[in-house]
């Protein structure tokens, strides 16, 4: 384990403060609510670095607005245009891929590795080898990177804390002093836009639709993998990795309030969850804070209201990534980073139109067959996996699912 028992002491070794801050994708959904947080108590916070891939616009308002002292924007042809948004101000402008590793190499306390997709993973390992307290809603990382990303944690002294809203759930409630008589985790999944869809009615559904979704307010990717229910094989992988358990210790759970977000079940029979409103800045504020709670303005959970509250067991047939993400682990090695690779292309292959929705599985299964299973020795290895997987996806859906 690198959280819970074995975390750095933080009482006997606190952090600055105010607490300096980085936040690897600001533009996005989860880096837009960490700086309303911090908005609303800005004296506990400094923000030093903050990066976009391409909303260089929104980036340089951010940087105005929280003082930062950095950004980055990772599309380097838009330079330019955020260096002039900036020329009135001393923020220092970078652009590119390395220049997201190098301020990711600088020395803060808390970094928010928010990131969306496997290139993610190069900046959040720069984080971890500074020793800084990360906040990982980066599931990728763990998903391609797993035992080398957790050997850098330990190595370097790193504290990790999980940011998606299942895993904080893990975190708060799981008796990291008594794991031995934990039993299982269970992860719940909202089921999202197509749950009382049809098989068939799913085979034509739009990109606007699998883009609602009926509770959390999230990017495009994450929404498209919430729709097709691989945002939970990925939760999957990264539980397994972050929690003292197997693959056949975590079930999920389809609950389409999204109240609870996930549960402990011990070996007694006692199960424990974690309640809340589906809103992202609750387990964002529990990262921002901890070891303290970092209490903000929002409207709270009201179960009067709610009246009930139901679950189900996912549908194998409706959603096959769950599935091939167990598979993947099982098969472990670099299965589980062809899987994401491969998802990764035929996400973006949907949203473009070029291939239906229920492809998106397919070309994810067939990437699977026909991808190399190797062992990892280095990141770079990964990186070449990861490269070799996405060439495999785009040749599978160019050629057995194009339209």
């Amino acid at each position: 384990m690198v959280i819970g028992a074995e975390v750095k002491n933080l009482a006997s070794n606190p952090l600055s403060s105010p607490r300096r801050i980085s936040i690897f994708g600001s533009t996005g959904s989860v880096g837009v609510s960490t700086l309303e947080l911090i908005g609303q108590t800005p004296d506990k916070f400094s923000v030093e670095v903050l990066t976009a891939n391409e909303n260089f616009t929104l980036l340089a308002q951010q940087a105005k607005q929280f003082k930062a002292s950095t950004v980055v924007i990772g599309n380097d042809e838009l330079y330019r245009e955020l260096k002039e948004l900036l020329a009135d101000t001393d923020v220092e402008v970078l652009a590119g891929r390395q220049a997201l590793i190098d301020v990711a190499s600088l020395e803060v306390d808390w970094v928010m590795a928010a990131i969306v997709g496997a290139a993610g993973l190069a900046p959040t390992l720069a984080a971890i080898r500074t020793g800084a307290l990360i906040a990982l809603a980066n599931k990728e990382s763990l998903v391609c990177g797993g035992d080398l990303v957790l050997d850098d944690v330990r190595k370097f002294g790193a504290t990790l804390l999980p940011v998606d809203s299942e895993h904080n759930a893990i975190f708060q409630v799981l008796d990291f002093n008594q794991v031995e008589n934990l039993q299982r985790l269970v992860l719940t999944a909202s089921g999202g836009p197509f749950l009382d869809l049809s098989y068939d009615e799913m085979k034509e559904v739009s990109i606007d639709q699998a883009l609602t979704h009926p509770n959390w307010d999230m990017g495009a990717k994450i929404s498209i993998d919430s729709a097709t229910m691989m945002n939970k094989g990925l939760e999957l992988i990264e539980a397994e990795h972050l929690f003292p358990v197997s693959e056949s210790e975590i079930d999920i759970l389809v609950h389409p309030q999204s109240i609870i977000h996930s549960m402990v079940e011990y070996r007694d029979g006692s199960m424990l969850a974690q309640m809340g409103s589906p809103d992202m800045r609750t387990p964002i504020s529990y990262a921002l804070g901890w070891p303290d709670r970092h209490g903000f303005e929002a409207d709270r959970l009201d179960l009067a209201t709610i009246g009930s509250l139901t679950f189900l067991n996912p549908d194998p047939v409706k959603f096959p990534a769950l599935r091939l993400a167990r598979e993947a682990l099982k098969t472990g090695k670099s299965a589980p980073a062809s899987l994401n690779a491969a998802n990764e292309v035929a996400v973006q292959g949907f949203l473009q139109g070029q291939i239906k929705f229920l492809d998106i599985a397919s070309v994810v299964e067939e990437t699977l067959l026909n991808a190399p299973v190797v062992d990892f020795s280095s990141v770079e290895d990964i990186f070449e996996n990861d490269r070799q997987g996405r060439r495999i996806a785009k040749n599978i859906m160019s050629t057995q699912f194009s339209y």
